[in-house]
């Protein structure tokens, strides 16, 4: 079984005195149903489950009147079985994209309050058109991902003693124990090829199978695939499809912003105004991260933002690795970091970090200095880069250091050291130590 950091966010919302309806949404095969279900289990009197999906007929149940009388009513009816009692019920909503009048009825039950109600959804974004009327105010949405690299750790057996040690060494900015520093690499490696989605963690954490884990990853993209077809309007289908097809090339040039151009090589009329539903489209569905382009470092970052230049990172990064050709993991596992313009290592930070921040940016001026994630760390403008080769030099973070004010932490991510500080004042940490900004 596999812990995951969302249980604590179930564990506070639950223990809320007037709480609003919880939305979990995330890609398809991030763990949703599995975390909430087993959540609901262990922590309610009775429960009852309803997947939109699985058992369309009981959208019936939200057709009609949506007050929380008439609501709960037809739950008695529907489910005679279970006992709803105030305060100790819980109703979880699977897939409720699929059941727009669900979404509405939140409000309801938000402010009647003898049900807590859990819901989850994997293609919001894509039905909004549908919902008549939403529950602003009542529903509180949280994000799901795929596992990240300290998740990983509990998944494979390192103690939380080992992790809350290393945790220490980053805060105090000291070095760690050569032994574990080499283990912790090599166990960041392995999370590169193997990824977070909880299926395939699961699996390798059975098996130890390489060979099996990327089986279940390209599988997992032809679902993803798959969904395309389902769901997409027909008019973005195939744009959707020649978007996602094009992520890793275009993560592994050396520029990466994303280009229009890349998507399809020889496809006359590309641009902005063709492709960008497409690009939504993924990000609604949970498959892909944006990471924006800023006219300058300098808070608030958000008011630099530059909407139209950007970067596109997958979420899960195993998944981005089976995109690319046979032999890469092999690549890494023999520390070849920066293969394919180090597009796997920065992939597995923007993850990381986009678990932690509602906005990751980056810097790039005249493509002469490029800063790979630029952040507002506890009210400081941080430069973070990402280095996964042998090169050392940093000329962009030397140059933000000397030039911009705005800046006030430096930070270097690098494959092969340990912490130290240098004259410049830039923080150098390992890769692996992404996990604690």
């Amino acid at each position: 079984m596999l812990k995951r950091k969302i249980t604590k966010i179930l564990e506070e919302w639950k223990n809320e005195e007037n709480k609003q309806c919880l939305l979990i949404r995330g890609a398809r095969q991030v763990g949703k149903t599995f975390i909430i279900e087993q959540f609901c289990k262990e922590n309610y009197e009775s429960y009852i489950y309803i997947n939109f999906d699985l058992s369309p007929t009981l959208k019936d149940i939200f057709n009609g009147n949506l007050d929380a009388n008439t609501l709960i009513m037809k739950l008695e009816v529907t489910f005679p079985n279970i006992e709803i009692k105030p305060g100790k019920t819980v109703l979880f909503l699977d897939e409720i994209q699929s059941c727009p009048n669900a979404r509405v009825a939140l409000k309801s039950f938000a402010i009647d309050k003898r049900i807590d109600v859990i819901a989850s959804g994997s293609l919001l974004g894509l039905y909004y058109k549908e919902i008549t009327s939403y529950p602003v105010g009542y529903e509180r949405i949280v994000d799901m991902y795929p596992l990240d690299f300290e998740e990983f750790l509990w998944a494979i057996g390192i103690k939380e003693n080992i992790i809350l040690e290393v945790k220490k060494c980053f805060k105090e900015k000291k070095p760690v124990d050569e032994y574990i520093l080499k283990q912790l690499n090599e166990q960041f490696k392995l999370f590169l090829i193997v990824g977070g989605m909880p299926r395939i963690v699961d699996e390798y954490t059975k098996e130890k199978s390489l060979g099996k884990v990327m089986q279940l990853q390209k599988s997992m993209i032809e679902d993803y695939k798959l969904d395309v077809v389902k769901y997409a309007e027909t008019n973005v289908r195939q744009k959707v499809l020649n978007t996602f097809d094009s992520i890793p090339a275009q993560l592994a040039k050396k520029n990466k912003k994303f280009s229009y151009v890349n998507i399809l090589e020889g496809e006359q009329n590309v641009g902005e105004r063709k492709y960008s539903s497409s690009i939504e489209w993924l990000k609604n569905a949970g498959i892909i991260n944006y990471c924006y382009n800023l006219t300058e470092p300098a808070a608030p970052l958000k008011s630099n933002l530059r909407l139209d230049c950007f970067k596109i990172y997958m979420r899960d990064t195993g998944l981005l690795m089976s995109m690319y050709e046979q032999g890469i993991q092999k690549d890494i596992l023999n520390d070849e970091l920066y293969i394919n313009e180090g597009a796997i290592i920065e992939n597995v930070c923007a993850a990381e970090l986009k678990t932690r921040y509602q906005d990751i940016m980056y810097y790039e001026k005249k493509s002469q200095l490029e800063i790979d994630f630029i952040l507002n760390i506890e009210g400081t403008v941080t430069a973070i880069e990402v280095k996964s080769g042998k090169n050392k030099q940093s000329k962009s973070l030397n140059s933000i250091v000397q030039n911009y004010k705005t800046v006030a932490r430096y930070i270097k991510m690098e494959n092969d050291t340990n912490l130290y500080i240098d004259e410049l004042g830039i923080e150098h940490y390992p890769l692996f130590m992404i996990m604690f900004l």
